[in-house]
């Protein structure tokens, strides 16, 4: 078969036609920046430096998606929250902004258009645009409303709130929600093809409240990014297995899957309605496997996915991880060329 882009890739992949190999949906973020000799604060808070270190994973490590993930704290900072930014580590938001019930008052909904980080999102959603458009899927993303919740409240906190003050938090979420689909089609409008949501406190909670207290929430984000076209990816890092009949039910095309679900399962019961990416180990594979176990994990893991799955470790690609196994994991993707 002749040379796809990637764009190409991926829209045949989704409906499960022939590919000249599965695409590569790898999560990069501080592999990335460190590739690109950025330094971790000027990768989240620079959206030039961002957009440079994609780019490399582009061209030298077989990155199928460009990709305006960061940190979990965009919208979070801009609602007010303090977030600190160490030179060459992950963002820390030590106190959280919403302290008390009371505070949910003067919680103030920020603009994506306006607000300093959510803004420098959509630039660089325009510089991929600029650059890549319609040869690369271009990825935004949003936290989802129980996650952005967790980010203003503190993760214990509200999980503890879920069960001693319920109705208090949906108030918390009704919020949330309507600034994630300002924030989702925001980055559509600016050149957005696919629209990732990270809500990983879902797999902390038992399945019932998964399905009151993120689906719903989920499922009007990705209802309004579909309303503009665009594609939706769905990300819950750890273990979904319980969840992830629900997770489907969202309305997702993409569904990332951590290493530790069965993906063949998964695919059996629901690879007909939808893609599911994933599920290489990230830390015993990718980080501190050997290109020989990258690469039969990967094709592992593409034959228990199908036709429409896509490969990726079950969450970020970490930060040391040898770019031999990166590479070893592209090697075995080329192999099945159809």
């Amino acid at each position: 078969m002749a040379a796809m882009t990637s764009y190409e890739r991926m829209t045949a992949r989704l409906k499960g036609k022939p590919v000249d190999r599965p695409p590569n949906f790898d999560i990069f973020m501080t592999f990335a920046s460190r590739r690109a000799g950025k330094a971790q604060r000027e990768y989240y808070l620079d959206y030039r430096a961002l957009v440079d270190a994609n780019m490399v994973m582009i061209e030298q490590y077989g990155s199928d998606i460009a990709q305006a993930i960061s940190d979990p704290f965009r919208e979070c900072h801009d609602f007010g929250a303090a977030i600190e930014f160490p030179d060459d580590d992950l963002p820390l938001s030590r106190i959280p902004l919403l302290q008390g019930d009371d505070d949910l008052k003067h919680l103030r909904p920020p603009d994506p258009y306006t607000g300093k980080r959510m803004s420098d999102r959509l630039e660089a959603i325009r510089s991929f645009r600029e650059q890549v458009g319609g040869r690369v899927p271009i990825m935004g993303w949003v936290e989802g409303a129980l996650a952005e919740a967790a980010d203003l409240r503190g993760v214990s906190n509200i999980l503890l709130d879920l069960y001693e003050n319920p109705e208090w938090v949906e108030e918390l979420l009704e919020i949330c929600v309507e600034v994630e689909i300002a924030f989702a089609c925001a980055q559509v409008e600016a050149g957005a093809d696919i629209i990732g949501l990270g809500d990983a406190v879902g797999s902390l909670v038992s399945p019932g409240m998964y399905r009151r207290f993120a689906l719903p929430y989920e499922q009007r984000i990705f209802a309004a990014v579909h309303e503009m076209g665009a594609l939706c990816r769905l990300h819950i890092c750890g273990n979904t297995s319980k969840i992830v009949d629900a997770m489907v039910a969202s309305g997702a095309d993409i569904i990332d899957l951590d290493f530790m679900v069965d993906m063949e399962a998964a695919a059996a019961w629901h690879g007909d309605k939808v893609s599911f990416c994933g599920n290489i180990n990230p830390m015993s594979i990718f980080l501190k496997g050997t290109p020989e176990q990258v690469y039969d994990a990967t094709l592992h893991c593409m034959a228990a996915g199908g036709s429409r799955s896509f490969s990726a470790g079950g969450c970020e690609v970490p930060m040391l991880t040898p770019d031999e196994n990166v590479h070893a994991q592209n090697k075995a993707l080329a192999s099945l060329a159809k």
